[in-house]
């Protein structure tokens, strides 16, 4: 596994990142079902519901885990350069972990705001590692 070595900072996000999903899912259930939503429902699409915007963090967690771990794997297997893979790798994560906050705490407006800004930013580090991966194989 000495190939990978100089991945560390992207392996770590790309588990890190998975621990977050992990970590949400259950605390999520719990307070949909302190707040009476059947499983397997969604809250009221209520923003100034906690129980939604906790359910939304996890969902939207979950929506970017597969990309992330894609792009990610894809540039580290193509050998792409490790400092811009292991940087973008940890922006995502610290970008998801901040979004997450930024949701369940409700933290400015519903659309277009903080939280769609973050959520881009990680979005493009997504991009670019995802072209980082098929410039690296050609």
């Amino acid at each position: 596994m000495e190939q990978f070595s100089d991945y560390g900072h992207a392996i770590m996000s790309l588990a890190l990142f998975g621990l977050i999903g992990l970590l949400l899912s259950p605390i999520s259930a719990a307070r949909k079902s302190a707040d009476g939503v059947t499983a397997g429902d969604m809250p009221a699409a209520d923003y100034s519901n906690a129980s939604y915007r906790l359910s939304r963090a996890y969902m939207n967690a979950m929506e970017m885990s597969g990309m992330f771990a894609a792009v990610t794997v894809a540039a580290i297997l193509a050998g792409a350069g490790p400092f811009w893979v292991n940087l973008l790798a940890s922006l995502f994560l610290i970008s998801r972990v901040v979004v997450a906050f930024v949701h369940i705490r409700g933290i400015g407006k519903e659309n277009l705001g903080l939280r769609t800004m973050i959520y881009t930013f990680g979005w493009a580090c997504c991009v670019f590692l995802g072209l980082m991966a098929v410039v690296a194989v050609f």
